[in-house]
């Protein structure tokens, strides 16, 4: 099922959903979108600035040295094979490979002081995307899952996307699995590629789909007549959603690359995280509040010479790759009108250690990393916190993970106070620790 699926993690580190439907005859053309949309309340959006948010999660713990945290003047073991570079705003310098990034840093708050002890990808992973120290008790929802719950469903497009799949820490948590995120699944770089879920097989129309659609609709007011509950009542709602979904030619359209004109695709670039991002602008575009595009790939133990800039291909490769999806996302939200509406958000679980190992890579190091924000009534341009002089830990103003959740949910509007019920019954706040980082704006 989408909101829960996802490709095997390659790093070096299901929720089971009751059917709502007693038959299956749905199945065939998108089912797990009605699951999916079930139980999503409408509500009213708080009045701010960021009206949507798109994060970039780099899975596997981006370098701070070797992207956004440089330190040309520490002995070569700690800065590395790459130099540094200027950007656009004065005192800010950035590694070599991301040229593209650095001339739109006015747009960006540059959080370098990000800090936490959690060194393993899971754990690190859970209390960046759920500002939530993990328990064994308590599966804490994720950010875009709380945006989903608070935000509603009142368009055809779900609330709450990931590109391509999740990771365990973007799901639900303890909220329904209904506010999960909608997972797109496959390549979204390939050429001809299609969302699954949103087009029945080619072997089924829909006029058909209609039939089968009439059909359930009958067998759920059969079902009324011997079980009246609020999941029977509530049934038909968001099972229309789901048919929404699937019928409507604007949802249908927003994930449709192949509607871009070619030099906007590329302009992002023709790899994976560059198609996140530009169908990540297209679906809060079209009115989706939170995308994750998530691009695996950054636990980078050796030899980052060759692996973060592709030492076979000039101009690829992990860093370089990012530099020109984020560079093209920033810049074409700004020229559509939409940064300031939209909150970009651009981090990992955590850093990599200041000194270089025997194999020419870094390993895990959760004291020092980095978090990008920008748009969404961002005040761009600054950097926020500063790391020593070997990028070892913060010697001045440390962010923690439970700063950048209230933060990014501030952002969006969402009152981080409110309560929610776990399944055991007991009251829960969306975040209980961290303040916003007032800098931000």
């Amino acid at each position: 099922m989408n909101a829960s699926s996802s490709s095997p993690l390659r790093r070096c580190d299901g929720i089971v959903r009751r059917d709502f439907l007693h038959v299956g005859l749905m199945s065939a053309f998108g089912l797990s979108l009605a699951d999916l949309l079930r139980l999503q309340a409408s509500a009213a959006s708080p009045k701010t600035k960021a009206k949507s948010c798109i994060l970039i999660w780099l899975d596997g713990g981006p370098s701070h040295l070797d992207t956004f945290d440089p330190k040309p003047d520490a002995p070569v073991e700690i800065r590395g094979p790459f130099k540094a570079i200027g950007t656009d705003v004065a005192g800010i310098q950035l590694c070599e490979h991301l040229p593209q990034t650095a001339r739109v840093m006015k747009h960006v708050a540059l959080v370098r002081s990000l800090t936490h002890e959690l060194g393993n990808h899971d754990t690190g992973s859970h209390y960046l995307l759920t500002g939530h120290r993990p328990t064994p008790a308590l599966q804490y929802p994720s950010l875009g899952s709380i945006v989903a719950r608070e935000g509603g469903n009142g368009a055809a497009l779900p609330p709450y996307v990931t590109i391509p799949d999740s990771v365990p820490s973007l799901r639900a948590g303890y909220l329904p699995a209904a506010f999960g995120p909608f997972a797109i699944g496959g390549d979204p770089s390939k050429p001809g590629y299609r969302v699954r879920d949103l087009q029945p097989p080619d072997w089924i129309s829909f006029d058909r789909v209609e039939q089968r659609r009439s059909m359930q609709q009958q067998l759920d007011q059969f079902t009324r007549t011997l079980e009246e509950s609020d999941d029977t009542r509530a049934r038909d709602r968001f099972f229309e959603q789901a048919h929404q979904l699937i019928a409507s030619p604007v949802a249908r359209a927003a994930f449709d690359l192949e509607q871009e004109a070619p030099q906007t695709r590329q302009r992002y670039g023709h790899r994976r995280i560059g198609a996140g991002c530009l169908l990540a602008r297209r679906l809060v575009e079209a009115g989706s509040r939170f995308v994750s595009v998530v691009d695996r790939g950054w636990d980078t133990h050796q030899d980052i010479a060759r692996t973060l800039p592709d030492a076979q291909f000039p101009g690829s490769g992990k860093v370089p790759d990012m530099d020109r999806a984020y560079a093209a996302l920033l810049t074409d939200l700004h020229e559509r009108g939409l940064l300031e509406s939209t909150l970009v958000v651009m981090m990992g679980e955590f850093g990599r250690t200041p000194k270089l190992n025997s194999i020419a890579g870094r390993d895990h190091w959760p004291r020092a990393g980095f978090a990008c924000f920008a748009g969404g009534g961002v005040r761009g341009g600054q950097l926020i916190g500063r790391t020593d002089a070997h990028g070892e830990t913060p010697d001045e103003r440390p962010v923690r993970p439970e700063d950048i959740a209230q933060s990014i949910l501030g952002l969006l509007g969402v009152d981080t106070d409110a309560e929610y019920q776990t399944p055991a019954g007991r009251p829960m706040k969306i975040l209980t620790g961290g303040e916003f980082v007032s800098e931000l704006t």
